[in-house]
């Protein structure tokens, strides 16, 4: 198979919306081969989650490691891990496989406000995930949580992002889709290289589900394609802005973003893609 391989370990959206679906969904437009380890089984649809079921510890590592000692995992993205005992397994799951480049979405909350990760965990987070990730991926309150204040303008969002990196993180991306403007919608790049904003418009609409897991696996696919990690936050940003105005309505509640290859995103992937699939 000529094409990279991304893993996603994260969880089950049973409304096909967000966790390991956007995931696989997002890799494939991308030309990307997805594989899976899954840390969680939700029952979900447009207006909510309504039961949530951890898978153990242990068969999290055992996924990891059957994927990673058989295919060669170009990169890999997190998304809901649930428990501390999540976070640990993922964490010495990679670790052990050797996975170079790693994203990290810290999901805290469903985008109903439906908690996806136990209080306890986020220290375990910060503390053993985060030195591992190549790009961390917080929205504002997940920055929030990570840094223990408000994150509610671009001042914050530049001190949060130099705190993360001081955890571990290579280069941190803190979205600002949660910011009060009815206008813009910027991003902040934190890494070696200091501070980029990848200004944008704000899309008008209530069907954001799956932003986050769209974002995260964009870039992850974009590194297994030989990104540097500030040109897969830039990529990944323009590729989940066409998913946004790809979306819409299913359902009764908050819909969907559409990353798939028979969306409005499509358009835009071709401009990614070179001969075979690759950058």
């Amino acid at each position: 198979m000529s094409r990279p391989v991304a893993l996603t370990v994260a969880g089950s959206d049973s409304s096909g919306g967000a966790g390991v679906v956007a995931d696989l969904k997002t890799f494939e437009a991308l030309g990307v081969w997805g594989t899976v380890a899954l840390t969680a089984v939700t029952a979900q649809n447009s207006l909510g989650v309504a039961a949530i079921h951890l898978v153990p510890p242990e068969v999290i590592r055992a996924q990891i490691a059957a994927v990673a000692s058989d295919v060669a995992v170009g990169a890999a993205k997190t998304g809901m891990l649930g428990s501390a005992a999540g976070v640990r397994a993922v964490a010495s799951a990679i670790r052990d496989a050797g996975i170079a480049l790693v994203v990290v979405d810290p999901v805290s909350l469903s985008k109903h406000g439906d908690a996806l990760l136990a209080g306890d965990a986020l220290e375990v987070l910060r503390a053993e995930l985060l030195p591992l990730a190549t790009v961390v991926t917080p929205n504002l309150p997940e920055a929030a949580a990570l840094v223990g204040y408000p994150v509610e303008d671009r001042a914050a969002m530049i001190g949060a992002a130099q705190e993360l990196r001081r955890f571990g993180a290579e280069v941190v991306l803190v979205t600002g889709g949660h910011l009060a403007d009815d206008r813009s919608s910027p991003d902040l790049v934190c890494g070696p290289d200091g501070l980029l904003w990848l200004e944008g418009p704000r899309r008008v609409t209530v069907h954001t589900h799956g932003t986050g897991c769209v974002l995260s696996a964009a870039i992850t696919a974009f590194l297994a394609l030989g990104r540097t990690p500030q040109q897969a936050c830039a990529d990944g940003k323009r590729f989940v802005s066409r998913a946004i105005a790809a979306g819409g309505p299913l359902g009764r509640g908050i819909g969907p973003v559409d990353p798939g290859t028979g969306s409005a995103a499509r358009d835009e992937v071709s401009g990614y893609m070179g001969e075979g699939g690759r950058t």
